[in-house]
Formats: structure tokens, C-alpha cells, sequence
């Protein structure tokens, strides 16, 4: 989240919007008092694909192994 005055945001406002649109929120505050949120409105969230994260993750030898910590609650 990034929070600017008023006076910033009128100052800034393209920096603010450019960083709106790549995904930070950006609130508006008067004398740090939060007012107003800038939302980005073009076009809609890309759709999920089903593996589209294949081989990008990848878990330890021992995942799915029982942790010692936790034997008294087995």
C-alpha cells in the first residue's frame, strides 16, 4: 500500500496511476487520515489458467513426512 497527501497526489498523479495499473494501491489521505482509494478500472482480471505454474514450483524431498515436532498431537 502507498499512502500519499493530497497535494502529493496532484503533484504526482501519473506516477500515481502508472503505479495503480501495475497492481499497487495507492490511498489518498488528508492530514494522514486515510480518504480515498485510486482503483484501476480498465479491463478485467486475466483469466486463471490450470498449470500455469507447472515446474515453476517445486516442494522439498520431505513434504509430505511427519514432523518430529508434532509426534505427541498424531
Amino acid at each position: 500500500m502507498y499512502q500519499v497527501n493530497i497535494h502529493e497526489a496532484k503533484t504526482n498523479l501519473s506516477k500515481l496511476i502508472k503505479k495503480v495499473v501495475n497492481g499497487e494501491e495507492v490511498i489518498i489521505a488528508r492530514g494522514n487520515k486515510p480518504l480515498v482509494k485510486l482503483v484501476y478500472l480498465q479491463g478485467d482480471k486475466p483469466k486463471r489458467r490450470l498449470g500455469s505454474a507447472k515446474e515453476q514450483v517445486t516442494l522439498a524431498a520431505d513434504f509430505g513426512a511427519p514432523m518430529d515436532d508434532f509426534k505427541e498431537y498424531q
